[in-house]
């Protein structure tokens, strides 16, 4: 008996080696796309217009970096919510179209471009409308959430009818 035991036990090990051991699957997250990010910009643009100031910002990572058309870098959440209020009032709306977007190959980092309208009343009550294009910077955050990290807007022309 004792020299059956060590043949028994190199054989265990070489079965459980080279044995396939079922495994349960685990489906994994889906991968990141360029048609998920402009899903994600009119999801952007409805808490804009649904919830103003506070629904735009809520897309912003806290470290984020606005590059404002003629003005300075402005950095961090914070800061650049204290600019924001102009979406709080129902006068405004901040529109934008996701023209395109890509995906690093890692899969956590992305960007979207196109081009937005500004609607607002000037001090007669007269309809404004201002015209624009925008590239935001977009990352994959810890708790899995996309949100924008640098986001950069201009002035433009009124387009092509």
């Amino acid at each position: 008996m004792k020299s059956f035991l060590p043949v028994l036990i190199v054989a265990f090990l070489v079965a459980t080696i080279l044995l396939p051991i079922s495994r349960p699957t685990v489906s994994a997250a889906p991968k990141a796309n360029a048609e998920m990010l402009k899903q994600l910009e009119g999801e952007f643009m409805k808490a804009a217009l649904d919830k103003g100031s506070q629904g735009y910002m809520s897309y912003y990572a806290d470290n984020a970096v606005e590059v404002p058309n003629g003005g300075g870098l402005i950095e961090g959440k914070a800061k650049i919510a204290e600019g924001m209020g102009f979406l709080d009032d129902k006068n405004n709306q901040l529109l934008w179209t996701p023209v395109g977007a890509d995906i690093s190959s890692s899969g956590d980092l992305g960007y979207t471009y196109g081009t937005f309208e500004f609607h607002s009343k000037d001090k007669t009550g007269k309809s404004v409308i201002e015209y624009g294009k925008y590239t935001s910077i977009w990352k994959l955050q810890k708790d899995g959430n996309w949100k924008v990290v640098l986001d950069m807007g201009n002035a433009g022309p009124e387009p092509k009818k």
